[in-house]
């Protein structure tokens, strides 16, 4: 069995149509290898995926590698994925397994709180980051390649980052709201979690408020440069 370190924390038709997505997702990722596999949510909301057959520890390292993997023992100095639970002034904490908490200054991605730093690249909750862990001697900090992506939302054009909703409701609510023309892409985060990825001529809190009242979500808008 492999936890994929990415979160089913909906209820009702909503949970079924997200759960759904996964499945057809999971068939794209190992549908071609010789395995059986069953998809289930965890009390902790996290999805687990029990996989037999011949090409079994292929599709495990496959399924890793796409969405991080949820363990039951972290080790100091390794990368893993937790998913942002909470915040507030000091750092953040993600849910990795296990509460794990990054200050502020381990964020790495410049100067304020850790709730402006949310605020500036657009952290939704629940969304999934890599992170290096600190163990009982150090902090733990985000993954150099985590910084450098976040950073890279900010030098390109606007997004609006959303949680609560699956790329295909993403992507349909935009188009219901009529701007299938000012986006370029809906970027998959995580099971939930999408970022919206404007064309450069388009106002990215303008389209926020636009799409916001379609969805019942958290919204947060990352301004490029």
């Amino acid at each position: 069995m492999v936890v994929l370190a990415t979160k089913c924390y909906i209820d009702g038709d909503a949970r079924n149509r997200a759960l759904d997505s996964l499945q057809s997702l999971v068939a794209n990722d190992i549908g071609d290898l010789d395995v059986d596999y069953d998809i289930g949510v965890r009390d902790d909301d996290f999805i687990s995926v029990t996989i037999t057959g011949d090409d079994a520890t292929v599709a495990r390292n496959v399924l890793r590698e796409t969405w991080g993997e949820v363990t039951p023992h972290l080790s100091a100095g390794e990368e893993y994925v937790g998913t942002l639970e909470h915040w507030d002034d000091d750092g953040i904490v993600l849910d990795a397994g296990q509460e794990v908490r990054v200050p502020t200054d381990e964020l790495g991605l410049g100067r304020g709180s850790a709730t402006q730093v949310r605020d500036r690249f657009g952290l939704v909750q629940h969304v999934p980051l890599r992170f290096v862990y600190g163990g009982e001697d150090e902090p733990s900090r985000l993954a150099d390649d985590e910084i450098d992506r976040l950073y890279e939302w900010t030098r390109g054009s606007d997004r609006v980052n959303v949680n609560s909703a699956t790329r295909g409701e993403v992507r349909a609510t935009v188009n219901r709201a009529g701007h299938a023309n000012d986006i370029v892409t809906v970027e998959r985060l995580g099971l939930l979690e999408q970022s919206i990825i404007c064309r450069d001529e388009t106002d990215g809190p303008g389209l926020l408020a636009s799409i916001g009242s379609y969805l019942p979500a958290e919204l947060k808008c990352v301004i490029g440069q």
